[in-house]
Order: structure tokens, then C-alpha cells, then sequence
């Protein structure tokens, strides 16, 4: 006699138990910030947006065929930790180089956990370069923003080889990317 088959299991059981802990836990914070009447200060608001962006990301991260969601929040908490920056060192101009941080990077970062966990290598290894990238962007942005026009302030007194060197580098890695991904496409 065969055992009847188990009853699949929902895909999204573990997503919905996930954002149920964390509404519960949300709630209960916030209960006790009421009932102790503490005062939070107002450079705190940006939590407002990294803790949304922590959850979807951790929703993504329960769904294998889900990256999608883990990108969205990833990008949604790298935007709160940008703001939460600017909002402590009074430095919002910074947009002007920052954004390479929230997408390529923090796209890049939903990529690479997303991957990780899931055992992609692919989407692993595309999320760390698209990381690299918006590293390599924020880097040359703050560099000529900050170095050379002085967006927050005086400018540094970089050397002058450094803005070039720092493209010169940049280009560098952009192009063994490209060679390198070319020679895996060849096949060997």
C-alpha cells in the first residue's frame, strides 16, 4: 500500500510568518516607546525608511524566485542609510554623488545576498560587480564633488593625479569585466 503524497506547501508561508513576527515585534516597540514615553530624536526619522526596506528584503529572502522584492528593499534601506548620513551630518548635497550607492549598489547588494542565499553564483557574482560599480561611481563623484568643486564646503587639497587615476581605475576594471565575460561566452 503507498502513502498518500504530502499536501504541497504554499510558497509563501514563509514570507507571510516572517512579516507577522516582524509586525509583532514592530508593534511591541513602538507599545513600549507609548508606555515609557521615551522621546525618540528627530535624526531618527530615516529609520522610517531602512526598517520597510529591511523587511521586504527579508520577505525576498524567503522566496527562491523572489529577488525582485529582496532588490526593492535593499534599495529602500540603502536609501534610509544614505538619508540617515545626510540627516546626522547635515550634508544632503551629497545626493549628488550618493546615488550610485542606491542603485547600482544597493541593487547590487539585493543581488548579492539574494543570490548567496539561494545558492546563485550568477546572480551572486552580478550583484558584487554591480556593488563594485556603484562603489567605483561614489568614489569618482565624491572625489570631483567634494575634491575638486567643493560641493560640501572648501575643496580637498587632492593631488592633482587622483581624479584621473581614479577613472583610470575604474575603466580598468570596467573592461576586464568585459573581457573576461567574453571569454566565458566564447566557451573555452
Amino acid at each position: 500500500m503507498t502513502e498518500p503524497a504530502p499536501a504541497p506547501q504554499r510558497s509563501g508561508v514563509a514570507g507571510t510568518a516572517v512579516l507577522g513576527a516582524i509586525l509583532v515585534a514592530v508593534g511591541i516597540a513602538f507599545l513600549v516607546v507609548q508606555l515609557v514615553d521615551v522621546q525618540l530624536a528627530v535624526e531618527l526619522w530615516p529609520f522610517y525608511v531602512i526598517v520597510p526596506g529591511l523587511v521586504l528584503a527579508a520577505i525576498g529572502l524567503t522566496q527562491r524566485g523572489a529577488p525582485g522584492v529582496t532588490l526593492a528593499g535593499t534599495i529602500v534601506a540603502v536609501v534610509g542609510a544614505v538619508l540617515l548620513y545626510q540627516e546626522w551630518a547635515d550634508h544632503y548635497e551629497s545626493w549628488a554623488y550618493a546615488w550610485a550607492l542606491v542603485a547600482p549598489g544597493g541593487s547590487g547588494l539585493g543581488l548579492l545576498v539574494h543570490g548567496a542565499m539561494h545558492r546563485d553564483a550568477k546572480m551572486t557574482r552580478d550583484g558584487f560587480w554591480q556593488m563594485v560599480i556603484g562603489v567605483g561611481l561614489f568614489a569618482v563623484g565624491l572625489a570631483f564633488f567634494e575634491g575638486v568643486i567643493g560641493l560640501g564646503g572648501d575643496p580637498l587639497d587632492l593631488p592633482a593625479w587622483l581624479v584621473p587615476a581614479v577613472l583610470i581605475g575604474a575603466g580598468v576594471v570596467v573592461l576586464a569585466r568585459a573581457v573576461s565575460g567574453g571569454r566565458r561566452a566564447a566557451g573555452p
